[in-house]
């Protein structure tokens, strides 16, 4: 199993917008219903009103690398380039 943490910080009074496009453009429900995912649930800190936390789970490596060309992950590059400042991913790999 491979475990993606991915921090967004989004720009300044951004973030509401953000997770909003990624729920009404399917992006999360389309992430779940791939083959390989095991989880894929955004988090908001209650200390940081411009982060948000993407917890992300996998089969293998294989399933991770296929969702990495599907056109729902184009549509999240496009809203992260509208609303993140900086995002940073955290990678492990669990048995």
């Amino acid at each position: 199993m491979i475990v993606l943490n991915v921090t967004y910080k989004c720009k300044p009074e951004m973030r509401e917008a953000f997770l909003e496009n990624i729920r009404t453009q399917g992006i999360g429900d389309a992430c779940r219903a791939e083959e390989g995912n095991l989880k894929y649930d955004y988090y908001v800190p209650t200390h940081n009103a411009d982060e948000v936390l993407l917890v992300e789970k996998w089969r293998d490596a294989d399933a991770l690398g296929a969702h990495a060309g599907q056109p729902h992950i184009a549509k999240l590059v496009a809203l992260k380039a509208q609303y993140v400042d900086e995002t940073i991913i955290e990678k492990y790999a669990a048995e």
